[in-house]
This record gives structure tokens, sequence and C-alpha cells, in this order.
């Protein structure tokens, strides 16, 4: 139709190029004189503007008003989505840069106004300006990335104070305060107390005859090992020491040497560099260094002598969220974090309703699932978890054992609530008799969700493909976990429905600002992020890590365990890693921003609140998860 097209007022041409990407980087002199080269055209609903293989582009079409949709026509006439489009939007521009004729079918799916820039006039601009050309032939181009964590953190998340954290700038070594002091295994406490305090420091390293490092000895051994038990001050440094020594390399952020404090439960951690001790550094060290600290929240959950005092305590974890944004933290990182501290106060929530419960009959373990199990949970969701205990040896014990849990999983669910995690929904909690049930029959249920099953069923079953073990007895979990990875990975029928379950199509909706988003209700013209951007990836994860026998839970470890192993391609892993990161760090800005303003959060984005990089960088992340679904196709040839 460009033969029918007219020239468009420059005006209102050069106020939308000067919004829209890449154009708006263009000097005002040049987007002055871009603005006098374009034409306008209109394509009713349905129009073909483009078809694959036929259509000679001769134009930049860049879209005004309206939306497109563009997909590929394979040669058994299925169509493959590969993109949507809608103002803003650009397309056309591969085709004039490699003189091809169009590569991809490009149909109007409302009426649509284009702005329409000649083929000669988009090569000069191309030629004079590498950056227009770079935008448009580059995907996840490491810069857009990058600026566009910037504006999430820079513009989202407004900072409240001026105190600055270091977690993800300073390294273990900046740390280190001093040479190291060591003594001998067979030296007495009390020599080692004299030398702590002669010195100033909190901790001596224990090295044998030989020089080798074989433990450490703490200010807190000295009052918790000696004192505290009235122990001879003459007893030796090799009773009380820890061992072994607990190390991290000199080159790791304090983010990870903060990681490792909370997960391994230590107050000390040596610093090694090219195998040689430079120095001891703290959680007190780290606390110091940014001020406030997880650390911090860490272990007053951890001293917490009643469950309702952990009540208020919790409702601190989420807003830990904001600190790490401000200083540059990514999504991994983050949930990283929140996972440890959640894991910790369901922890010390279990151990203290024990104490009041008494020892259980058997042996059991809290099954997390859903987000929880993938250490993907970010603010509060609802809880997804059922119990798994070991089998009774006798009628005796299974009565004892169902009235143990008949009361204390309730309780546990309640305190739950109470912490800020809402009841599940669907039910799919321990405190729902079906998931509390012992090993044998949580081995049943499994086996009969792979070994015959039923598409509605599995669907529903999703979020108990992703279980990690919590509080209690791990080996039951870890058993169950490889009980049902070696199951799933030889069943091809179960794979299939998984493989159908990650293809199926979301209704369409409407089309708002590039992206397909609700049309009715309360959430009118908003993009549902979770569902048609992070849970396609999740799924895709989940699936390819059942039919190669992984284990791993979460969705980043076990993309990068898939690439190792040869799964999946090192460019395919390397973008998918980034649009699941990039969305999750975006969700995670918009949540705290609903959680800060005191509404509850939810994962629905307004699309005219991002900026065109966002939009731009978003855009590409949903063009990676076309590219999964190809993926699926090839690998799962039977799908419909």
């Amino acid at each position: 139709m460009v033969e029918s097209s007219y020239s468009a007022p420059s005006n209102m041409l050069l106020q939308f190029l000067g919004k829209t990407l890449p154009f708006k980087d263009l000097d005002s002199p040049s987007l002055e004189r871009l603005a006098t080269r374009w034409v306008i055209d209109y394509f009713p609903k349905g129009s073909l503007i483009f078809e694959q293989g036929v259509t000679e582009v001769t134009h930049l079409f860049l879209i005004q008003k309206g939306g497109v949709k563009a997909y590929l026509t394979r040669p058994d006439t299925v169509k493959v989505l590969v993109d949507f489009g809608g103002e803003g939007a650009a397309f056309g521009a591969s085709s004039l840069i490699r003189g091809h004729k169009a590569d991809l079918n490009v149909e109007a799916v409302e009426d649509t106004f284009c702005f329409l820039l000649a083929r000669g006039d988009f090569l000069k601009l191309m030629q004079s300006n590498p950056r227009l050309s770079h935008y448009y032939l580059t995907s996840f181009s490491e810069d857009f990335v990058l600026a566009a964590y910037s504006e999430l953190r820079q513009d989202r998340v407004k900072a409240k104070n001026q105190e600055r954290l270091y977690l993800f700038n300073k390294r273990v070594q900046d740390l280190v305060k001093g040479p190291v002091e060591a003594i001998a295994p067979s030296a007495t406490v009390q020599q080692a107390a004299a030398r702590m305090s002669a010195k100033r420091i909190g901790s001596l390293l224990v090295r044998d005859d030989a020089g080798s490092l074989i433990g450490i000895v703490t200010d807190k051994d000295l009052r918790s090992k000696v004192v505290a038990k009235g122990l001879d001050p003459g007893c030796s440094v090799a009773d009380i020491m820890a061992s072994p020594v607990q190390t991290i390399p000199a080159r790791s952020l304090c983010f990870d040497a903060m990681l490792a404090i909370m997960q391994r439960q230590v107050g000390h951690l040596v610093v090694e560099h090219q195998d040689e001790i430079v120095g001891v550094v703290t959680a007190h060290d780290i606390v110091l260094s940014q001020g406030s600290s997880p650390v911090n929240l860490f272990k007053e959950i951890a001293s917490q002598t009643r469950i309702e005092d952990l009540h208020e305590l919790s409702r601190k974890i989420p807003f830990l969220v904001r600190s790490l944004i401000e200083e540059g933290g990514k999504a991994p990182n983050i949930t990283r974090i929140i996972t440890v501290l959640n894991d910790s106060l369901l922890d010390r929530l279990f151990s203290l309703l024990r104490l009041d419960f008494g020892p259980p009959p058997v042996p059991f373990c809290w099954l997390m699932l859903g987000s929880e199990g993938r250490k993907e949970q970010t603010f509060r969701t609802d809880q997804d978890n059922s119990l798994v205990y070991q089998d009774p040896r006798d009628p005796d014990e299974r009565r004892q054992a169902e009235s143990y849990f008949e009361a204390f999983v309730p309780q546990a669910v309640d305190h739950l609530i109470a912490c800020g995690y809402p009841p599940c929904k669907n039910e799919t909690a321990a405190s729902n008799p079906r998931w509390c049930k012992p090993y044998s029959t949580w081995e049943s249920y499994f086996s009969e969700w792979v070994s015959t099953p039923d598409p509605h069923e599995v669907r529903r079953a999703r979020v108990f493909f992703d279980f990690r073990g919590g509080h209690g007895h791990s080996a039951l979990a870890d058993g169950l976990r490889e009980k049902f990875a070696t199951l799933a990975r030889h069943q091809h029928t179960f794979l299939v429905h998984l493989a159908g379950d990650c293809l199926l199509d979301l209704p369409p909706l409407s089309f708002f600002r590039n992206f397909i988003v609700e049309k009715d209700g309360e959430r009118s013209n908003r993009l549902d992020l979770k569902n048609r951007g992070l849970l396609p990836i999740v799924n895709f994860a989940r699936l390819m890590a059942l039919c190669h026998g992984i284990q791993e839970t979460n969705t980043f470890a076990r993309m990068e365990l898939l690439a190792k192993q040869g799964h999946i391609p090192a460019d395919l892993y390397a973008d998918i890693r980034e649009a699941y990161e990039f969305q999750t760090q975006l969700n995670l800005v918009h949540q705290l921003r609903m959680a800060e303003s005191g509404q509850a959060p939810d994962s629905f984005i307004d699309p005219g609140d991002l900026s065109d990089l966002e939009r731009k960088t978003l855009k590409d992340a949903f063009s990676v998860i076309n590219r999964l679904r190809g993926f699926i196709k090839e690998a799962f040839p039977s799908v419909i």
C-alpha cells in the first residue's frame, strides 16, 4: 500500500521520533532532517503487510498507532508466532540492511498507521549512525541490557537515605585488617586467650607441626566451650577448635561472604588467595562495611525464643530487596538471600513449635513447593507446601504419627499465615490431609503422575515437581527427589504432556504499547509478566531438567546444568538467562514499589510506565520465549 501513502506532518513526526528508540538518541538537527523524510500509510485490521519470501521490502515501517504480529509459515503450513509490535515498534529493518525479501509474514492485528522511511534514506541513516544499525541488528546487546538495569535501579527505586552498601562492589580481601595469627593445637586455651587479648583479635588459626591449617579457635569458643562449661583453661586448643576451617577466595564479593556465613552458620571465614591464607573476615566485618545487613536479620531470627516474635520479624525480609537493588544486586543474588532468610525463619519456627509438641513419633520433612521449592520467592506469595514422614513400623506407630501431624501441621500453617504467607487458594498445603502423608504414599503419587499421566492432573501437579526439603529429615526429601527424577526421564508420555503444556497459547487479549495485555477488569491494559514472561521459562527449564535426570530445582541452576551437559546450545542458554534475569528484576522492582505504597504485590505491569529502553529489553526477552517454543517442538515432534 506504499503507493497510496502521503507525507507525514513533520511536527507530529518530530515529537513521535523524539520519544522513540533509537531515534530519540539523535541530535536535534539530525532528528529534524529525518522528520522530513517519512510518509504515512494505513493498514486495516487483518491486512498482510509483508508476505514471507515474497514481499520486496522498500521501506522501514514504524508503527504510529495500532499493532502487528510477525510469524513464520513452515512448509507444513503451520504458523509460528515470532513477535508482536505496537506503538513505536519497527519492522523491515533486517530485510533493508541485508537486501532480502521479507523473511516474516507481518499482519495488522488492529487498524494500524505506520510511518514509512524509504530504503535509501534508511541506509544512509545507518551509515552515519552506527548505533542505530547496532540497535536493529543486535538482540540482547549487552549495552542495552546494562542500561535497562541501570534505569530500573535509578529511576524506579529512589533511595530513602544516603547509606550505601558494598555487597556487590567490594571484595572480601578489602575487609582483611591485618596478618593472620596462628597457634599450635597443643597450646593451652589460656595461652590462646592471652594471645588474642594481646593482639586484640577475635580468632586464631590452628596449624600443625607441618604448617597445615587444621582448625580455628575464636573468642566465642572460649566463652561457650570453656567458660560456660567450666573447662580447665589448661586444656588444649585442639579440644575446642572448629574443624574443618571454612574458607572463601579473596576476590569473592562481600555478598558471597555474607551468603556463606548465613548458609554455613559460621562467624568466621578464612580468606585465601592462590592457596595462601591472607586473612580472616567475620560477620561483624561485613555488617560494619555496609551499615544494615541481612546478617543482622539472620541473627535476629536465629535468636528468637518465642514463635510470636517471628511474626513481625518475618515482615522485614521482603524489604531487604530495596537495599540489594540500590546496590546493584541482580535477581539471582537477591532471591538467594531471600531464600536463606525464609529458610532460617521456617527452621526456627518449626524448632520452637517442636518444643511445644515434643519429638514426633517418626522423622518427617517439610516440603516446599513452587517458587519456594525453586528458591525463587521474593515478596510474599501463597503457601505451597506439604509434608512427608517416614513410614510407620506398625499400626500403633501409624496412629501416633497421624495424630501428631494432625495437630502439628495446622499450627505450623497458621503461624506461617501470621508471618505473612497467606494460605494457598488451591489448598496445596500440608494442612490438606492429602498432602501430609508417609513416604510410600508420596512415592505412589509421583509414580501415578509419571507412569499413567493425565494432561489435566499433570498440569495441576506441576507445583509438586519443583519440591525441595525444608525443616526436618532431609534424607526423605532427597530420596523422593531422586526417585522422581529417575521415573520422569524414562516416561516419554509424561514428558510429552509437559512439553504440550509448555506450548499452550494464552488467549489473545488486547494490544497496548507493544504488548498483549489484559482487556477487561481492574487489570485492564496491564501485562501479566508472571504468566506471559516468567512461567514459560520456568516450565521450559523444568521440562528439560526432568528429561535429562537433573535433580536441581532452581531455574537458573537448571539452565546452567543443561548448558554444561550439552543439552541446550550455549548461545540459547545465555539469552535465556538474560531474559529470565531481566524479567525477574523488573518484577522485583514492580512488587517493591507496590509493597512500599501499601498494595498487595502482583506481577501485572503497566507497559505505559516502562521506558522505551525497558520495553525494548522486555520485547527481546519475549522473543527468547519463542525460541524456546521452537526448541521444544524440535525435541518433542509428537506434540500437537
